[in-house]
Order: structure tokens, then C-alpha cells, then sequence
């Protein structure tokens, strides 16, 4: 599994001609791992044995997203969360779910939604996202049997 792990990143760099460092490597791993979006404190905690400081992971990330690997999933308690762009196109995210109550973030995807077309003159629509809000099941069913 960690040898797979590590030649998909490979392959992921080497697709977009950039250079592989451990520390892209290590990021890369921690994404394909993490099958939901992280922040960018999120990933620090997951690498923490590599030692990655936070400028590194910022200018990591954000290379990621200038190659198109890895986008900005999401803005939420002023921090952005990242995901890798695989199950993603280039003008529209799959939807993301958060439960309100234990704030588990989780992907849709699979899950369709609409795509925008017609908007206001002026406006010019780049990438469409969506993110959902409620209760997830477990929360759903912790709530159903204390009523």
C-alpha cells in the first residue's frame, strides 16, 4: 500500500514535470490518504514525523493548485481546504458534505448537481462549488433516538 502510495504521487508530479521532493511526495501521500479535503493545519498534523514547516506546505499546496493536482476546496472557519482535482472537473467540484453537528466535511462524490448556465450580464462563472450542510447519519440517528 505505501509503495503504491508513493509511485502514484510519483506519477502525479512527473505528469505536471515537477520536481519530486520528499516534501511534495509526503503531501501528496497525505491527500490520496486523507479521501476528504484537508487544511492546511490538517496536513501539517499528518506529516508532523517529516518536520514540514508551514511556509514549506503553503508553497507546496500552492504550486499544487498553479500544476492543477490539488485545488481549494472550500473556505471554511477562514481556513481553505485542499483536495486533489481526480475526481474533479476543470469548471465544476464534486459537492462537499458538512454535519453541523460534529463537523465532519465529507465528498460526493458520484453525487450530480446542477451546473449553472445562466446568470446575470457581467458575470462570468469559472468554477462552480457546493457544499452541503445537515447532519451526517450518525449524527442523524443520534438525534432521531433522543427524541
Amino acid at each position: 500500500m505505501k509503495s503504491s502510495l508513493n509511485s502514484q504521487a510519483a506519477k502525479m508530479l512527473s505528469s505536471e514535470k515537477l520536481y519530486r521532493t520528499q516534501p511534495r511526495l509526503a503531501i501528496l501521500k497525505a491527500l490520496l490518504n486523507a479521501q476528504k479535503p484537508l487544511t492546511q493545519r490538517q496536513i501539517a498534523r499528518r506529516l508532523s514525523k517529516n518536520r514540514l514547516n508551514k511556509a514549506t506546505i503553503y508553497r507546496t499546496l500552492e504550486a499544487f493548485c498553479k500544476a492543477g493536482l490539488v485545488h481549494k476546496a472550500y473556505l471554511q472557519k477562514r481556513a481553505w481546504h485542499f483536495e486533489l482535482t481526480e475526481n474533479c472537473g476543470k469548471t465544476q467540484c464534486h459537492p462537499h458534505f458538512t454535519c453541523q453537528a460534529c463537523g465532519l466535511t465529507q465528498c460526493l462524490v458520484g453525487q450530480s448537481t446542477p451546473k449553472v448556465t445562466s446568470i446575470k450580464k457581467g458575470f462570468v462563472i469559472r468554477r462552480q462549488q457546493v457544499r452541503l450542510e445537515g447532519l451526517c447519519p450518525a449524527c442523524s440517528s443520534k438525534a432521531r433516538k433522543a427524541s
